[in-house]
Formats: structure tokens, sequence, C-alpha cells
């Protein structure tokens, strides 16, 4: 059996890839990691020749030992009943969560796509993904990381030559249309500067704006590349974010990378330690890559549905061919 780890809301990319599996002759698993809660029940039991792992979902029983390998596409927090009262409510939700990690702890010894620890230690380090795509030889805009006013007004002038966005670390929105709320790119321009004594309170990433002549979303799955552009240059909202270009039509074109950029790229995603990423990049109005950033994971239905790519049966496919 594989896992497909997902939640409740998640719809069309699981459907394919657990598809692809069948067709494949593997069974597939579809966990909802929101419903690993009072929804299911679970024993682990262990004595000192074997330990014996056990979730039971509806009429569905699933033991460790029969799982060959776990398709990590998301992972999102334990419902809590709106019955349970206040006063339960947090040691409910630090057990069930508990245990959820003790369920997968269980599977380390099996193939993951990603491998869940380090899916999560570079999503939350956009430190460490620009600094090891410029190890790989990927271009990346100079990049401020900081709470200080200050040191964003230096930057602002002496870096950006004046022009500067801003961002958050985390991504707020959880959908491949990017509509749900959600912090986008912003340019920062000059009369800003005075009005981020707030920064404190919440420390952003700044970074020279780069000219763009499109943008790039490029997934990657395990050494194959499915890259689509999108130009958002010609509305006003969407110039510095083009999930926010909401005054035009926006569609995605197919794209190939230059042998070069893709090289690079399964070097830095080598070096990270992922099989699977959503990669962002601007192509500079003067013809260079520029890297933004990579979401291990990053929406890729979009992709699949607009351009045909096989996204999803790839995904798959990489996955069985790990068991091999």
């Amino acid at each position: 059996m594989i896992l497909c780890l997902t939640h409740s809301n998640d719809h069309y990319t699981i459907d394919i890839v657990m598809k692809r599996l069948k067709e494949l002759g593997k069974e597939a698993y579809r966990m909802n990691t929101d419903l690993f809660s009072s929804k299911l029940s679970f024993d682990y039991s262990l004595d000192t020749a074997k330990s014996n792992v056990h979730i039971q979902i509806g009429e569905q029983s699933i033991a460790v030992a029969d799982i060959e390998a776990v398709w990590y596409r998301k992972l999102w927090t334990a419902e809590i009943p709106e019955e349970l009262d206040d006063d339960f409510k947090e040691i409910y939700f630090q057990e069930y969560f508990t245990m959820r990690n003790i369920f997968f702890e269980s599977l380390k010894e099996v193939p993951w796509f990603n491998p869940m620890a380090r899916d999560h230690e570079v999503s939350n380090n956009k430190f460490e993904q620009l600094s090891v795509a410029a190890r790989n030889g990927i271009e990346v805009p100079k990049s401020l990381f900081t709470n200080d006013q200050k040191k964003v007004k230096a930057f602002f002038y002496e870096e950006c030559n004046s022009q500067m966005i801003g961002k958050l670390h985390g991504a707020l929105s959880r959908s491949m249309l990017g509509d749900t709320p959600f912090f986008p790119t912003t340019l920062i321009k000059e009369s800003n500067l005075d009005d981020l004594a707030t920064l404190i309170y919440c420390p952003m990433i700044f970074q020279e704006m780069i000219p763009k002549a499109y943008e790039l979303r490029i997934v990657y799955v395990d050494g194959a590349f499915f890259a689509g552009k999108i130009n958002a240059g010609q509305s006003e909202r969407g110039k510095t974010d083009w999930r926010i270009a909401t005054d035009i039509y926006l569609g995605w074109e197919p794209y190939v990378l230059p042998d070069g950029i893709a090289a690079s790229l399964t070097k830095m995603m080598r070096e990270l330690g992922l099989f699977f990423g959503a990669i962002d990049m601007i192509r500079h109005q003067d013809g260079r890559y520029v890297f933004l950033e990579v979401n291990p994971q990053g929406e890729w239905g979009m992709l699949q549905r607009d351009l045909g790519y096989p996204i999803g049966e790839t995904i798959a496919e990489k996955l069985v061919s790990k068991l091999s």
C-alpha cells in the first residue's frame, strides 16, 4: 500500500496521483491528516520482540507493516470537536498531534516523497533556499531578512537603488488559484520607509525588485521538469505578484527551461534533499533567470489542468520506481 497524506479539502491533484498509482498496480490510500483526531481510532503496542502500529479509519484498517511508501502532499491541523470543553482543547490537540507524529515516525524506513522533516525544514528556511541556489550557480536577488527599520532603509538606498519589494517568509494561501487570504509580494516605495515601525512585531524579507519579462512556475519531480510561464506585466495590481492580477486575464503558457538552468536546479534540489518542489523564478528583462523560492508542497494543479502536463502521473511513477 502507498499512503497519500493530504487534507479534507484537497481535490483534483490527489485524484490524479492515486488513479495512476492504481494503474501501476499499487493500492493507494488517502489519509486526510486533519481527521487524525477523534474521527479515527488507533492502537500502538509493543513488547520485547516487536512493535505494532495500527489505525482504523471507518471501515479501513491500516497497519504500518503494510505501507510501502508515502506521498506527502499536505499536512493540516487536526480538527477539534466543537462540543469539547475549552479547558480540554489544548490537551486534546497536544495528544493527537503527538500520536499522529508517532504514526509518521513509525514509517521512517519506507520511501517518502518528500521526507516530512526535510520538507518542513526547507519550507521554513528561505534563507537556506537562496543560499543553496546561489551555491549551485543560480542567480538570486539581493535579500535582507530583518526586523530592523534602519537596516531596511539602508538596504533600500544602498543595495536596491530605491527599487525594493517586501514579503512574508511564510505562505498564508493554500489554494492553487491563490484566491484565499494571503499577504502578496508588495512594492516598497520611499514613502513607505517611515511606516515600518511595526516591523519589530512582524519581521519580513526585503529584496531588490527584479525587472520582469515574465514569471515562471517550475514543477520539479525527481529530475523531471514541468514549467509554466505567466506574464502579469500589463496588470496594475499584479506587477509584483501575479496572484492578485484580477484586473486582466492571465493564462499559463508552456515553457521549456534551458538545459543549464535545469541542471543547476537539479543540483539545488538534490542538495536540499527534495524529490518534489514548485520553484518560482523570474526571467529578467535582460534575459537572466533569477530564483525566488521553492515550495516543497507548492501547487501544480493549474499547470496540469491548463497545459496538459502529466505532473500527477509522473509523481506516481517516480514514487513507484523507488520501490524496485
